[in-house]
């Protein structure tokens, strides 16, 4: 059996400044290649089925770099819809519950994210996250964003990180009547429910979010 997962690159990656003026910012390179490809190499494992990517500035460059992969991918060039709307959008793509995502702006240094996920969800979860300890996470400003219960559940707290994977069931996704709304209103929910968990990584992630962020991740890849 095969997860589906959707790769998050539909944003405007405003704080890239004009290095997104001419392109969108998964397209930004690091290390010599493309921020999406760093996120599609780790899908090329065992356990991972169709591969879905949102889109919505320049659209066409995105598609016409990924047209020689079996990719499908959902147009949200009429407006973003943030990171829950562009889930559900997503919905008739994936065809599966649950699903993967990722985003696209980040590079890592250890394991591959996504079988840390795979191989950690049990069937009793409704979601889980992938955190980082904050120690080892670079190029990132904010707070952390959850911390983990003894049994696994997580809590809103500033200790470890959301880098931007999970598995996820979306049957919630079918209550959300807004059609532009954060995945955090999902996860909320979750979480009333007691299903909302998380996982560590055992390695380091950056956020590449800005372009003092690329030297660092190049850095921590040792380029």
């Amino acid at each position: 059996m095969t997860t589906p997962i959707m790769l998050c690159a539909a944003g405007l990656g405003t704080r890239m400044g004009d290095l997104v003026k001419d392109r969108p910012k998964p397209l930004i390179r690091v290390a010599g290649k493309a921020l999406i490809d760093h996120a599609l190499d780790f899908t090329q494992i065992e356990g991972v089925g169709q591969r879905v990517v949102n889109v919505h500035y320049h659209p066409d460059m995105l598609r016409e770099h990924l047209a020689d992969q079996n990719i499908l991918f959902s147009d949200e060039t009429d407006g973003l819809l943030e990171t829950g709307g562009g889930l559900k959008k997503a919905l008739p793509l994936l065809n599966a519950s649950p699903v993967l995502t990722m985003n696209t702006d980040a590079i890592w240094n250890g394991p591959n994210p996504i079988q840390t996920v795979l191989d950690a969800w049990q069937d009793h979860m409704e979601a889980l996250l992938l955190l980082v300890p904050k120690s080892r996470v670079f190029g990132h400003p904010g707070p952390g964003d959850f911390a983990p219960e003894p049994d696994g559940r997580l809590r809103r707290a500033p200790e470890a990180v959301y880098p931007g994977v999970q598995m996820i069931r979306t049957e919630g996704l079918q209550h959300i009547t807004e059609a532009k709304f954060s995945l955090n209103v999902l996860w909320d929910q979750i979480a009333e429910r007691g299903g909302l968990y998380g996982t560590m990584y055992d390695g380091q992630w950056c956020d590449v979010g800005q372009p003092s962020s690329i030297p660092i991740a190049e850095g921590m890849l040792h380029v």
